[in-house]
């Protein structure tokens, strides 16, 4: 088994479109800037992040399109350096609502929501010892 992608059920799929591909810079793999589909890749990495628009699955599914309640997903990405990468995407619009702080002694972290509200972690590893 082999995990192909996070996908996230969106409504505004133009602002998400944006926020993962100029805010977050992360690589759209067809440049459908309308939907109903993109997948985004990192630089590094196999595993990508996919946007699917919410009513086109719910209307699949035969469920209701709305908005859901609270955080539904967690989107976690891995960055070199946290500090420069929070300067680079808040000057791109980003706004972050945690950190960038300690998440363990192993780890540091910055939270930030996408526009539909979804988390974003974005995570810098720490070497421990020397």
């Amino acid at each position: 088994m082999e995990l192909a992608q996070v996908r996230l059920l969106v409504t505004d799929f133009a602002a998400c479109y944006r926020f993962y591909g100029e805010v977050l810079g992360l690589r759209a793999q067809s440049g459908f800037v309308d939907g109903p589909y993109e997948k985004f890749s990192p630089s590094t990495g196999s595993a990508g992040i996919a946007l699917q628009d919410r009513a086109v699955m719910a209307g699949l599914l035969g469920e209701v399109a709305g908005q859901p309640a609270g955080h539904r997903s967690f989107v976690v990405l891995r960055v070199d350096d946290l500090d420069r990468y929070c300067a680079e995407i808040t000057a791109r619009g980003a706004v972050l609502v945690h950190g960038p702080a300690p998440l363990t002694e192993r780890m540091r972290a910055a939270h930030l929501e996408d526009p539909e509200g979804n988390l974003v972690e974005l995570q810098e590893w720490l070497l421990l010892g020397g």
